[in-house]
């Protein structure tokens, strides 16, 4: 009988799982299935690591928000088997989990039968790395990342009593989400989960998901408006006034673009892929891949300090204290040095906040261009081609921006260089919005057993506004509805806030929501307790140094 079974009936337990872990599988689990995701690992269009986040977890709520109906079936196509039961995430490796091969535990069992049973021995007291399933998992310290060899201490590493003060500081932070979120146990977690799941259905028999084509034709005559004007200016000498509204046909292309690299307009693949490199790269000049593949770990791990690339602006910005300790991205797979550098940077980053990010779109081109030249981008599976359709995009970019109208249409270096300035400038209230329901929210890491819809409302705030202002804002005001359902039309998103709110009150989850003004002052507030919290540890740090000297002038 067992031998007709098919590879997919088979029943995994935990402890298998972990053993496949161990060897390097990517395993995930979606509605109850085994899925192993190896071989899709180098084609997936939203990069590696969003994968990566999620080895060894359930992963059903992400992948249901951030991938079609279409795409989730594609990816029964990877199932190996199933579980029995409630999973019970584990840390996933590139946080940092450890993970025991199956063959120690048949190691272990020689061992044991060779040896008599002892009562005073301790599993403590193994060699053994602990398991993710049955140890202590969501402790916040990412052991591999934070723990540094006490014999290779650089000079710009805090020292002890400074550290401390950090993890006081971490454990409040905690402590304070602790008292305002519902509790982490499986029953309160599993409920927001069943809750968050009924709201989707609701807002799918909404037709919510279904896209207002309309709107985005009032859209696209915006823009094509606001080219135009430039155009003009551009034609009658007025450069700084063209520059303007460059900028500002950058800004608001923003917004369908996010929307259709979400698949959130038509909800076919390619289809809205095309659309998204067409503005994002043909138009704006900027990666629309290397967007996808920051944005969709960011939807994954949102706010936190080691993982999101979206909160990782060092050394210019820290939004947690955490930052002062040197840690390793995940993402960018190097160390954000606190160097002197970055204790100077972010001791005043509330006053740098607003000028530096005038002049972000400089920093996305660099991102873009490595993303594109340096073989981050996939160059095999369904999504092939896109590399060779952004790389064009570039490049026709350039020939109409960069040659066509800065080289050719403006006289005099003075005039080119006002006019790219201010066309850059003008584009920072889109990095503003971007990073104003994000920096003022908790960088807390709460375990894995946090659900996905309690994470991404503690994480992400919405931003209150007139109805008439929406144009402005993009519907980027409402990211922490966006952050539940990444893939509803913009247009269909202060619609589906009723719900969210409805179900906030119903599970305890707090909805926070502030007015742009508010807003803003909250975050450079948050920027400002930080860069206090440098001044801090520098204190320390220099009155450690000086017992250090001290101490050694004594001993000789």
């Amino acid at each position: 009988m067992n031998s007709t079974l098919s590879p997919k009936d088979r029943v995994w337990s935990g402890r298998e799982i972990e053993g496949l872990i161990a060897e390097g599988r990517k395993i995930i689990i979606l509605d109850g299935q085994v899925i192993k995701a190896d071989a899709w690992l180098p084609y997936h269009p939203g990069g590696d690591h969003a994968i990566l986040h999620m080895v060894g977890r359930d992963g059903t709520d992400e992948i249901r928000a951030l991938h079609s109906i279409e795409t989730q079936a594609y990816m029964r196509k990877f199932v190996i088997g199933k579980i029995q039961g409630r999973w019970v995430n584990f840390l996933p490796p590139i946080q940092g989990g450890t993970f025991r091969p199956l063959t120690q535990d048949k190691e272990q069992e020689e061992e044991d039968i060779g040896c008599p049973l002892d009562n005073t021995s301790s599993s403590a007291s193994s060699s053994t790395p602990p398991s993710p399933i049955f140890d202590a998992i969501d402790a916040p310290v990412n052991k591999s990342m934070s723990i540094s060899s006490a014999s290779s201490v650089s000079e710009h590493e805090l020292p002890p009593i400074s550290t401390n003060l950090i993890e006081t500081k971490l454990s409040a932070e905690r402590t304070s989400d602790l008292l305002k979120y519902p509790s982490l146990d499986y029953a309160s977690q599993d409920q927001i989960v069943s809750k968050y799941r009924e709201l989707d259905a609701r807002i799918r028999a909404a037709n919510l998901y279904k896209c207002p084509y309309w709107a985005y034709g009032i859209e696209a005559c915006r823009y094509i408006l606001i080219f135009t004007s430039a155009l003009i200016a551009l034609r009658y000498g007025y450069y700084a006034l063209s520059g303007a509204l460059i900028g500002t046909f950058w800004h608001q292309l923003v917004f369908t673009a996010h929307d259709s690299a979400h698949i959130g307009i038509t909800h076919i693949y390619h289809v809205d892929s095309c659309i998204a490199i067409f503005i994002a790269d043909y138009l704006g000049g900027l990666s629309i891949g290397w967007w996808k593949r920051n944005h969709n770990v960011h939807h994954i791990v949102t706010n936190s300090p080691e993982h999101d690339p979206d909160i990782e602006h060092m050394p210019f910005f820290a939004i947690s204290p955490k930052f002062f300790s040197s840690l390793r991205s995940t993402y960018y797979n190097r160390v954000m040095d606190f160097d002197i550098v970055a204790r100077w940077a972010v001791s005043i980053q509330h006053w740098l906040y607003y000028p530096i990010l005038m002049l972000g779109r400089f920093n996305l081109y660099r991102l873009s261009w490595e993303y594109l030249f340096t073989g981050q981008a996939p160059r095999k599976g369904p999504a092939w081609f896109h590399l060779y359709l952004e790389i064009a995009g570039q490049f026709f970019f350039w020939a109409w921006y960069g040659y066509g109208i800065v080289y050719c249409s403006i006289p005099t270096a003075w005039d080119r260089f006002v006019f790219v300035m201010i066309s850059h400038m003008v584009t920072m209230p889109l990095h503003v919005q971007i990073t104003l329901s994000h920096f003022a929210m908790s960088t807390t890491d709460m375990g894995v057993h946090e659900s996905f819809a309690q994470k991404m409302l503690r994480t992400t705030m919405d931003v209150d506004c007139p109805t008439w202002l929406d144009f402005f804002h993009g519907g980027l005001q409402f990211q922490a509805v966006h952050h539940l359902f990444p893939r509803i039309p913009r247009h269909n998103l202060r619609k589906a806030q009723k719900y969210v709110k409805e179900f906030c009150e119903d599970t305890g989850v707090p909805y926070v929501i502030y007015g742009f003004t508010e807003g803003n002052q909250k975050v450079i507030s948050r920027l400002g307790e930080v860069a206090k919290q440098v001044k801090v540890f520098e204190e320390c740090r220099k009155a450690c140094a000086r017992e250090v000297v001290e101490g050694h002038g004594l001993a000789h």
